[in-house]
Order: structure tokens, then C-alpha cells, then sequence
């Protein structure tokens, strides 16, 4: 019996872009496909199929204890992108900024979509979502070197909306103009995760 049902969300992609040396820049560099391996995106500085841990899964794992690499992309939407755009006062709010892998757009409240669902691509490549993928203080100094005032309200106005994390599942091509069909789990939301958050 399948575990995954398709739905009738679909998603275009509206921009792919690559971190080709996080230590130099955490800009990515703008795409016009994406090769997915089971590694993430070839020549990505988020890639590889292990990683060492950090600070997202530090009540699990010691920092810099090599783990399976969950968080291959970064994927964003175009909706929430425009509200952080707006409550940072940009006109526009650039991916590069965040060195994201990858902009949807046509997903209601996608940060929030269910962990394990899957974004598949026309070629068979498939994306698992991990999970939210929390704002950090890192871009800010990115976004401040373009608008100088807007980097330090970044991380507040992108609660809830900063996208997700997510990893190969199935190798392919994403190209701009794509139209990936969400797979979400079929299950029901767990009784007790109230009581487990404490």
C-alpha cells in the first residue's frame, strides 16, 4: 500500500542557485538547472551525502559529528519571500542572500508543509522535505551589504517562513519553469506532539 498520496499542489520553480564556497560567500550563484545527485546539487557547498552536525540537531548529535546530510538544499517559496521582503523594507528579497538552492512558488504556508513530503520534478528527480528550516543571523551581514538597514530585521521577519530543508531522493534535472508536484505522507498528525514539545 503506497505511503505517499500526490495532491493537486504543484509548485513552479522560479529560480535555482548553487553556494560554490561557503567560507568565501554564502551567495549562491544563480542557476538555469540543477543536476540533483544523491549528493545534492553537483559543486555545492551544502552537498555531499554525510555532513558534520551543527547546531539544528546539537540536543542529538556533538557538533562536528558526521551525520547523514538532511539538509542537501534549501528551498524557499515565493510567497514568503515576498512578506519577509516586505517586512524588511526591500523592494525585492534576492535567494542569493540566504544562499538558497532552490524558489517555488504556488504552495500555501510551504514552510509548513508536512516533514517527508516529497517535491518531485517532470525528469523523475525527487526531493525529500526534512524539515523548517529555522533563520539564522548568518545573512544578515549578506542582506546589509546590498541594504544596509535591512539585515538585522531579517531573522525576526523570517520566522515561519524561511523554507525548508531537504535531500535527494531520486537523481534528475531541475530546470527553471519546472512544475514539481508535492507527495505528502499518509498519516495523520501524531496525537501526542503537543505533549512531546512540553
Amino acid at each position: 500500500m503506497p505511503a505517499l498520496k500526490p495532491t493537486q499542489f504543484t509548485a513552479r520553480v522560479t529560480w535555482l542557485g548553487s553556494v560554490p564556497d561557503r567560507e568565501a560567500d554564502l551567495r549562491s550563484v544563480p542557476l538555469q538547472d540543477a543536476m540533483l545527485t544523491w549528493a545534492g546539487i553537483a559543486g555545492e557547498a551544502h552537498g555531499g551525502v554525510t555532513r558534520p552536525s551543527c547546531s539544528r540537531v546539537v540536543l542529538q548529535h556533538p557538533r562536528g559529528t558526521e551525520i547523514r546530510n538532511t539538509r542537501q538544499l534549501s528551498i524557499l517559496s515565493e510567497e514568503e519571500l515576498a512578506k519577509i521582503a516586505q517586512a524588511i523594507g526591500a523592494e525585492r528579497f534576492d535567494p542569493a542572500w540566504v544562499g538558497a538552492s532552490m524558489v517555488i512558488e504556488g504552495i500555501p504556508d510551504f514552510t509548513h508543509v508536512p516533514p517527508s513530503s516529497r517535491l518531485q520534478a517532470p525528469s523523475g528527480a525527487t526531493l525529500v522535505i526534512d524539515m523548517e528550516n529555522r533563520p539564522c543571523h548568518l545573512p544578515a551581514p549578506v542582506i546589509s551589504e546590498d541594504l544596509p538597514e535591512a539585515g538585522k530585521k531579517f531573522k525576526q521577519a523570517a520566522r515561519g517562513k524561511r523554507g525548508v530543508t531537504a535531500w535527494v531522493e531520486r537523481e534528475g534535472v531541475v530546470k527553471l519553469g519546472d512544475t514539481l508536484t508535492l507527495h505528502v505522507p499518509d498519516q495523520p498528525v501524531w496525537a501526542h506532539l503537543d505533549a512531546a514539545r512540553g
